[in-house]
């Protein structure tokens, strides 16, 4: 009888989880569900097969000061390309990716419901980005949130002075986690790992079997929580009958 409680219990978790594998979050330009996109722009076309995003946004996600956000890249100079590459390649892994539903939290902000949180980024993404960024420069190390947008687009605070990036970010680690508000989780594990999200790719999508791996240890974690409560339940309900 145990036995079979935990297993209807363990049932809704396992439904949601394949939901959880193919799906889009609730933000400001996130289709409702995954679908092809055969058109999507650029650095945005490996998600063309399935995607989060529409062809404007990824048409979008390449320009300066986009709609999308008024996110203005060249506020402490004119980024480099090489630099800016990377931050295009972020912004289409944020709006294409239908692979982030382990991630994927609840966000109290204005301009969107849900937020990824702690997306463990593999060790070649974030030394490539810090790397080809080194000689640029930025004010905040928090990209998310502090800006003056009293102008309509971000520019830097008052009070705040243009750094070189790795014064602000000595490190890979302290800007992936830093810049986004912890969006990414640093980690060492190389591209060729299936233990860690790769922001581009060429041919297909190797981050599905990245997210199956972290929601089925996940889930053997629930059920690993749920049958320790059981245990304890039950033995406590023995103790009090003798």
């Amino acid at each position: 009888m145990w036995v079979a409680l935990v297993l209807l219990l363990a049932l809704p978790s396992g439904t949601l989880s394949l939901d959880k594998l193919n799906m889009c979050m609730d933000g400001k330009h996130h289709k409702v569900q995954p679908g092809p996109e055969g058109q999507l722009y650029s650095q945005c076309a490996p998600w063309r097969d399935n995607a989060c995003c529409t062809t404007n946004t990824s048409t979008e996600a390449h320009n300066d000061t986009s709609y999308l956000y008024k996110f203005n890249w060249n506020h402490c100079g004119i980024m480099s390309s090489k630099c800016k590459k990377h931050f295009i390649q972020d912004t289409c892994f944020y709006e294409c990716s239908p692979h982030l539903g382990p991630w994927i939290q609840e966000a109290d902000e204005n301009w969107r419901r849900e937020r990824i949180l702690n997306v463990p980024l593999c060790k070649e993404d974030c030394h490539g980005w810090w790397e080809d960024c080194k000689n640029d420069y930025t004010c905040k190390s928090n990209w998310h949130k502090g800006w003056d947008w009293s102008s309509g687009i971000n520019k830097c605070p008052a009070g705040s002075m243009c750094r070189k990036w790795t014064e602000v970010y000595p490190t890979p680690k302290s800007m992936c986690e830093q810049i986004w508000s912890k969006s990414y989780l640093y980690t060492t594990h190389s591209n060729t790992s299936e233990r860690c999200m790769q922001l581009w790719f060429t041919g297909p999508n190797p981050n599905r079997k990245v997210a199956e791996y972290y929601l089925n240890n996940a889930q053997q974690q629930q059920s690993f929580a749920m049958t320790t409560l059981l245990f304890l339940a039950i033995s406590s309900f023995s103790v009090m009958m003798h």
